[in-house]
């Protein structure tokens, strides 16, 4: 039997992916049910678009309440304890700023199952965090982005 994979997150990503299976579980799944029904009291299934459309929702909320009942089982919590208080890792806030002069930027490194950059929250499969990890305060890193290549500055970890 093949490994499972392993989800590091913090404790309120799996609260927040918890609180989405309950809602699938017990909100979503019945609306679809229901647009199912009123969809089917059209008549001919093979030209309706209501039910297809439907049909399509019903799958997909399906698949991610089984997505998310396997990261859920899966998870790994990240500790605040966990690593080297004064190095970059899982869970931990870096601020640093683009070299020559660019602005700072600050980003929690969490695991790929809660990421979301317009939170401020980046993959620890991200490039920026894959060279960020281990690294220090006044450390200097290259980058390796799909836009090219940037040198940052760690200025603050926390």
């Amino acid at each position: 039997m093949a490994k499972e994979k392993v989800f590091p997150m913090t404790k309120e990503g799996k609260e927040k992916l918890e609180q989405e299976l309950e809602y699938l579980k017990t909100v979503k799944r019945k609306e679809v049910v229901e647009r199912i029904k009123i969809a089917r009291s059209f008549g001919d299934l093979s030209e309706n678009s209501e039910y297809d459309s439907a049909k399509e929702e019903q799958a997909f909320v399906e698949g991610r309440i089984t997505t998310l009942e396997n990261m859920i089982r899966n998870a790994k919590i990240i500790e605040e304890t966990d690593g080297n208080s004064n190095s970059v890792s899982l869970g931990k806030t870096v601020t640093f700023v683009e070299l020559p002069n660019g602005e700072e930027e600050s980003y929690t490194i969490v695991g790929s199952a809660e990421a979301d950059p317009f939170e401020g929250k980046i993959s620890n499969d991200s490039p920026i965090a894959k060279s960020l990890m281990s690294r220090s305060v006044g450390d200097e890193v290259s980058v390796q982005t799909p836009g090219g290549e940037m040198l940052v500055k760690i200025v603050n970890i926390k």
